[in-house]
């Protein structure tokens, strides 16, 4: 049985990444595919802990180094129960955030630097790499302002996952450009959506991008 194909979705939170990955997952299962969903923080039982962790922002301020940590512990047991059973079993994996966001909230956000990451990534998730990685980037503003709003009727509901988005401007202005950087550094891989278009719209740039890679 050959390997699966491994594909992430990246961006600044409120961009739709979340959305566009569960219609990519119908779109597919309902071609006759075999897809499984995760999530980074979160995926596992432990790691649904270190998401509530994490996010919660009543956790307040942490090291950046310790959450880098943090960060990679869950991602170290999503890729041991989750994504390498199912690339081992040939099966498509859909992944909300991989490595792309530590480089991108940490590296660059909390200002860590890329280098710190990268070497991490080598150790800790033995380099797994996706196979395909869209990058979601809608417009700046107005993807912090849907974040926001988001986790505000999270919060009404009594989940609390708004941490992130306590920061200021120039903490989102660093995660948006390492973005940017990764995606000039790795062109292949990293395939960027950019535009306020309709979800449907994005929706059929994204099964168009998907449906080439996996003929290929």
């Amino acid at each position: 049985m050959s390997r699966g194909f491994f594909i992430t979705f990246e961006g600044l939170d409120g961009c739709g990444k979340s959305t566009q990955l569960k219609m990519l997952a119908e779109t597919l299962r309902a071609q006759g595919l075999d897809v499984v969903t995760t999530r980074q923080p979160g995926g596992t039982p432990f790691g649904d802990k270190l998401r509530s962790l994490i996010l919660d922002s009543r956790t307040g301020k942490l090291d950046p180094r310790t959450e880098l940590a943090l960060m990679f512990a869950d991602r170290a047991e999503c890729i041991r129960e989750v994504i390498h059973p199912a690339l081992a079993a040939g099966k498509i994996v859909l992944c909300d955030r991989f490595t792309d966001s530590t480089e991108a909230y940490q590296g660059g956000g909390r200002e860590l630097g890329s280098d710190a990451v990268l070497a991490m990534h080598r150790v800790i998730c033995g380099d797994l790499q996706p196979d395909l990685t869209l990058l979601l980037a809608p417009d700046y503003d107005a993807s912090l302002q849907r974040a926001r709003r988001r986790n505000n009727k999270m919060a009404a509901r009594g989940t609390n996952e708004g941490r992130f988005e306590k920061e200021h401007e120039p903490f989102f202005r660093r995660v948006f450009d390492k973005y940017a950087e990764i995606a000039r550094r790795e062109p292949v891989r990293v395939v960027t959506i950019e535009g306020d278009a309709a979800i449907d719209e994005i929706h059929q740039q994204v099964v168009t991008l998907v449906e080439s890679r996996l003929h290929k």
